[in-house]
């Protein structure tokens, strides 16, 4: 099988054939301080209303590509892999360049199962799936339950405190940590990985835009990143080899143990697998865990009647993940010609799909830029894609969701958002470092 990091393709120059609908000014998603703030929701809502499939030029010499923002179109782009490729140049809007960043975390984010088209895709997810059955997630639920409790209890003396650093990175980690079988002495070591993978689009554009003579600060910083994310992949390359010769029940042993067309993977795929497992299985929860917290202090009445009715949280949880969308666009790639809306797209174009755009569409989702605990089709929320690529740990992230705000709510009925916030630069996912709380403790 070969290496995805060896095959990509960057796109054309585009479009090629003439755009249907009038190109809109004053965008540039590229740029990752644009999502400082938070996903730029109004401009999602023009281009969904005057050109839902629209192009988006880059910089300098890297070719354009297609936003596409409708509910619909994402569906249509994500369910038709045969036309709209994963592998052909990967999941990324730009595919790394060995000048920026770190040359081995650029090529791991190429090299992993999300990158591929069938068979090899299907292949890689089967090993994973029996730690994401039904009976699977009724025992690790249970142990979920537990580890909100003990965080919680952490909190409550405190009266304040940063969401972020006190829960919402604490809970995935320690579920990400069960599910893989990591040793309890070696989890503490995933927060810092994570600090460091979010700021790797951060350290990627200072690096290209930064002075003959880069700050000190710059360069202790670089020096920091590049060992702790050197010390990530050869904690997976050990602990992965270590299951390979001596399988546990547990998810480290089912990637290890893998066969692509009968093949155990190689160091370069192993790499990529754990890359995405710590990311995605991570990253993505503990954002929404986050962002709840803000959405339920922006909406009182919703909190309020999440407390009076509890048994709305299973249906909440999906609501929060529709608003959040804490993974920002997945690309595809054309393999042919194709339409999309009133759009023709040409072979070797890349499309980029915006999961908080269609997801606060407004043809499917009434008032979309509510939130409304009790919406009665928050399941159509697409934040964890849609087709054959749907993300395998989609039930884990809403079963730490539920019971984290059955807790949170139940012990701080008054807990609030008190307005601080730090949001990473990161267009590609929505990125909390830090969101301050303040609440009383009801025993």
């Amino acid at each position: 099988m070969q290496l995805i990091s060896q095959t990509a393709v960057e796109g054309t120059p585009g479009p090629a054939y003439g755009e249907a609908y009038k190109r809109l000014d004053n965008l540039n998603f590229n740029d990752a301080r644009v999502f400082r703030n938070g996903q730029p929701f109004d401009a999602f809502a023009r281009l969904r209303e005057a050109a839902p499939v629209c192009w988006h030029p880059e910089p300098g010499d890297l070719p354009g590509f297609w936003t596409v923002t409708r509910h619909a179109d994402v569906m249509r782009v994500n369910g038709d892999p045969a036309v709209f490729s994963s592998q052909r140049g990967g999941i990324l809007m730009n595919t790394p360049r060995p000048e920026q960043g770190h040359v081995l975390l650029g090529r791991a984010s190429q090299d992993t199962m999300i990158n591929l088209d069938a068979p090899h895709h299907m292949q890689l997810r089967r090993e994973h799936m029996p730690f994401f059955t039904v009976s699977y997630l009724k025992t690790l639920t249970a142990r979920v339950q537990a580890e909100v409790t003990r965080l919680v209890d952490g909190m409550a003396a405190k009266g304040e405190c940063d969401l972020v650093e006190e829960f919402s990175s604490r809970l995935p980690l320690f579920t990400l940590c069960e599910i893989l079988g990591v040793p309890e002495p070696d989890r503490a070591k995933f927060l810092q990985w994570m600090h460091y993978l979010e700021m790797a689009q951060n350290l990627a554009n200072d690096q290209a835009e930064m002075a003959t003579t880069p700050s000190i600060e710059l360069m202790q910083f670089v020096a920091d990143f590049n060992s702790n994310i050197e010390e990530m992949f050869a904690y997976g390359q050990h602990m992965l080899h270590k299951r390979r010769n001596d399988p546990q029940p547990d998810l480290l042993s089912a990637i290890a143990r893998a066969q692509v067309d009968g093949q155990l993977l190689s160091d370069e795929y192993l790499d990529g697998s754990w890359l995405l497992i710590v990311f995605a299985g991570n990253d993505t929860t503990r954002n929404t865990l986050s962002g709840a917290m803000k959405l339920l202090t922006e909406f009182p009445d919703q909190k309020a009647k999440l407390i009076a009715q509890p048994e709305l949280l299973t249906n909440a949880a999906d609501e929060f993940i529709r608003m959040v969308s804490p993974v920002i666009y997945m690309r595809r790639t054309a393999l042919e010609d194709a339409m999309i809306a009133d759009q023709k797209v040409a072979a070797g174009e890349k499309v980029v799909m915006y999961y908080g755009a269609a997801n606060r569409d407004p043809a499917v989702f009434a008032n979309p830029d509510t939130l409304d605990v009790a919406r009665a089709n928050a399941k159509q929320h697409i934040a964890f894609g849609y087709g054959p690529h749907v993300c395998l740990g989609k039930r884990v992230a809403q079963i730490q969701l539920e019971e984290a705000y059955r807790q949170l709510l139940t012990r701080f009925p008054d807990i609030t958002w008190n307005g601080e916030i730090d949001i990473a630069p990161n267009n590609f996912v929505h990125a909390i470092r830090s969101l301050g709380v303040r609440f009383s403790n009801r025993h």
